[in-house]
């Protein structure tokens, strides 16, 4: 059984669409929010899954090894991970990022704020990437892909709510496929076995 920690801060629908998937060989174990108010942490509770809030990385470490952890899904997570943590971790973080990388990913690429700039370009299909975390932000191995048309959308905020109905699809795929030993890292490409 693989043991998932999944890292939210805000509301958790992520989280929820991973709780609600079925994940064989996996099971989360463990939710840390880097906000004390993010409704995420009562989706877990309700869910009877151990949630805390911590910042401090090298606390979130140690709470990551006591309780065996195998796979951390960042999950709307918007601090930045400890090369501590990345180093331990090495292909074993996952995150969500609400573009098609390369496209608006990086420093300061985050939330609305993608979907903000994507707007303002004029941008007609976006989507969602689910790739591993390295040191370089939005810049690790990517897993799964997946295009939306946003070209009826009226606002940044119409096209995060339509590319979030993508996070929800990809974001459990690929959490199922590394459960299942199917994906494999080689020269920084995702293989899918």
């Amino acid at each position: 059984m693989i043991n998932i920690a999944v890292f939210i801060s805000g509301g958790g629908s992520n989280l929820q669409a991973l709780i609600d998937s079925e994940i064989p060989n996996g099971s989360i174990k463990l939710v840390v929010s880097s906000s004390a108010k993010a409704y995420g942490l009562e989706r877990a509770k309700l869910h009877n899954i151990e949630a805390v809030f911590e910042k401090d990385q090298t606390k979130i470490l140690t709470l990551l090894k006591e309780r065996d952890i195998d796979l951390i899904v960042l999950a709307g997570y918007l601090a930045i991970v400890s090369d501590e943590i990345i180093d331990t971790y090495q292909n074993r973080i996952m995150n969500i990022h609400p573009s098609l990388i390369p496209s608006f990913c990086g420093k300061g690429f985050y939330g609305i704020h993608v979907h903000e700039k994507a707007f303002e370009r004029g941008v007609k299909i976006s989507g969602a990437t689910v790739h591993f975390v390295s040191p370089v932000v939005d810049g690790g191995p990517i897993i799964i892909q997946r295009a939306i048309d946003v070209s009826d959308c009226q606002s940044p905020k119409a096209m995060q709510d339509k590319v979030l109905t993508i996070e929800h699809q990809i974001l459990p795929e690929a959490v199922r496929l590394y459960c299942a030993n199917k994906l494999e890292v080689i020269e920084e490409r995702v293989i899918i076995k």
